[in-house]
């Protein structure tokens, strides 16, 4: 068995969590796009001010900006899944539910390797039945991945930064995460 560089380590782990790609983003060329947190104040996908991992609870849109920047990598990652259909919400439903386990899979296995991480992930938590959002604290803080939509990102952007693909085509979902990382 070899010695491996600490992004040798992150990329086997993400395959052995079951991530379909991943790939470096420069932190310099982020953006975090108004438009894209004004979806999620619109109440896009339905969990805005509901939880922990999304806005308002994620904190302003600067505040992601410098927190993000207080990092020295960016990886992006994604799962693909198969759908019976275009309008397959179940699947759909099913697949951000399985991304969940996937991403806390791959915060396991890499957790200890740094001095501080963010894990990034698609839409809301989902670690408890109902969040404690706004009224106590989190109940698993080190479970808790903050929505990368939440952040403003573009991921369609990102993938295109990251060398990874956006869209794997007709009966399928890619969801995507992100891990920001200090050695």
């Amino acid at each position: 068995m070899g010695v491996y560089t600490l992004q040798e380590t992150i990329f086997r782990n993400a395959r052995r969590a079951g991530l379909s790609e991943i790939g470096e983003v420069d932190i310099s060329v982020l953006r975090h796009e108004g438009w894209v947190r004004k979806l999620c104040e619109e109440n896009a996908c339905r969990n805005y001010s509901t939880n922990w991992a999304c806005p308002p609870a994620v904190g302003t849109l600067e505040e992601c900006r410098e927190r993000c920047r207080s990092f020295d990598h960016m990886l992006l990652f994604n799962k693909v899944y198969t759908l019976r259909d275009s309008y397959d919400l179940e699947g759909m439903y099913d697949s951000m539910r399985m991304f969940r386990h996937t991403v806390d899979r791959f915060d396991w296995f890499v957790g200890s390797l740094f001095s501080r991480k963010l894990f990034l992930a698609n839409g809301a938590c989902g670690n408890c039945p109902k969040c404690a959002w706004p009224d106590e604290p989190c109940r698993f803080p080190d479970r808790l991945h903050h929505s990368i939509e939440g952040y403003g990102f573009n991921i369609m952007k990102l993938a295109e930064h990251a060398g990874i693909e956006y869209s794997h085509g007709y009966k399928t979902i890619t969801l995507f995460g992100a891990l920001f990382y200090c050695e």
